[in-house]
């Protein structure tokens, strides 16, 4: 087998032991529901004082506790491991994972990818990239976490484009006579959960060719595979191993756990997967005022607003109705990039204003009722044009799209040490 030519490595992935409440243990992305903390109160009273994902994460919506959050974060993991609540649930494999949320079921391969393969460096075509802008400033805080974790568990998925569904439907056909590890309820709506060991040779080497034949279409530059989910966590994994590579001998490079990371490989086009764009939130300003603020950006720019016309169009959110906003002659090249140039430059000159990226409609509506508060809907995304899209313009603008509404995004389930 040459998975070392794809980027994938099967891995020694652990699971909470038999008898564990999984729909207590499973957990939402920790980059999820950011401005909704109640969210995160309504985890904790469900999950009680059972062995929890949760105890191993940290919301984003509570960074700033993170001094007292993540000593507590590593001490959860060592006592997890000490107790057996956590253990090898597949010695050397990948698990076969089905999601089913409103929009279907997805289907997933949980495996470890090299991130030697990968870099988050602009000008770079490494074989698994980044979709969207890698912000430095988001990464101190999970190296911080990553340093003095003994384990990861992750909330990555990484987008192969097989439209001929030879890599992952397989391996569904199939379920039957692969060994079940898991099948459950997940917590506040999340969906369901079942997932299969792919441990046999029979089944590593159909990943393996399947995989390489998908890479031996592409040519030169290959891109592979597209980070769609969790990218800041992989550029995390990437930068703490180039901070512990140098450290040790050459042999021991090849085979240490830190060099590889956990993610959750999808179909681009599994039917079951749905992209939605994230929407802004500006609060601080008042709808007015902004409004006007960006008439006079995009003059000055050769740009003007409408309330009609151009694939750049918007929907403008708050406590008194909704508008809808399009920009003529547009400075970026998609919609999300021309609006983020535009807050971006508003807020390096509006200190006393804050965004937020927000996941779904409903939630934008909420919270745009705010006093001073403006909400931004974006418009659909085309997930067919997304490997054009991201081997056209490199990288996306930060926060681009999302897959999938918040609750439908992926839990963490599935361990490896690190």
């Amino acid at each position: 087998m040459s998975f070392t030519r794809i980027g994938l490595r099967p891995a020694e992935i652990l699971l909470p032991a038999p008898g564990a409440q999984l729909e207590k243990w499973a957990c939402i992305a920790c980059d999820q529901y950011t401005s909704e903390p109640e969210y995160w109160r309504q985890a904790e009273d469900f999950v009680a004082d059972a062995p929890s994902a949760l105890r191993l994460i940290l919301p984003e919506s509570d960074l700033r506790h993170s001094e007292t959050r993540i000593p507590q974060i590593h001490a959860a993991m060592a006592d997890y491991l000490t107790r057996g609540i956590l253990r090898p649930a597949v010695s050397s494999g990948f698990i076969l994972c089905e999601r089913t949320t409103p929009t279907g079921t997805r289907l997933g391969l949980v495996c470890s990818v090299d991130l030697e393969s990968y870099s988050f460096e602009k000008g770079t075509l490494p074989l698994i990239r980044p979709t969207e802008q890698t912000i430095a400033s988001r990464l101190p805080p999970r190296l911080v976490i990553r340093r003095g974790a003994p384990v990861e568990l992750t909330h990555i998925m990484i987008l192969i484009d097989d439209p001929a569904r030879t890599v992952l439907e397989p391996l569904q056909a199939k379920k039957t006579s692969l060994r079940k590890l898991y099948d459950f309820d997940l917590m506040l709506n999340g969906g369901h959960l079942a997932g299969w060991a792919v441990d046999q040779t029979e089944d590593l080497s159909h990943v393996d060719q399947a995989m390489n034949a998908l890479l031996d279409h592409l040519g030169s530059d290959p891109l592979l595979l597209a980070v769609g989910d969790g990218n800041h966590s992989l550029a995390t994994a990437k930068a703490y191993w180039n901070e512990i590579r140098e450290t040790l001998p050459p042999a021991a490079r090849e085979t240490h756990p830190a060099r590889f990371a956990l993610c959750e490989i999808v179909n681009l086009h599994d039917d079951a997967l749905c992209f939605e764009p994230i929407h802004r939130l500006v609060s601080g300003v008042s709808r007015e005022a902004l409004l006007r603020d960006w008439h006079s950006y995009a003059a000055a720019r050769g740009m003007t607003l409408s309330d009609a016309g151009s694939a750049h169009a918007f929907t403008l959110v708050s406590a008194t109705g909704e508008n809808p906003v399009a920009v003529l002659r547009p400075e970026g090249a998609i919609p999300c990039e021309t609006l983020q140039k535009y807050l971006d430059d508003f807020l390096s000159r509006h200190p006393e204003s804050e965004i937020d990226f927000i996941h779904g409609e409903q939630s934008l509506r909420a919270l745009s009722q705010a006093p001073d508060t403006v909400g931004f809907l974006l418009p659909e995304i085309d997930k067919h044009s997304f490997f054009a899209d991201v081997r056209r313009l490199g990288v996306l603008p930060r926060k681009t799209f999302s897959m999938g509404e918040a609750d439908e995004k992926r839990f963490y389930m599935e361990a490896k040490r690190i």
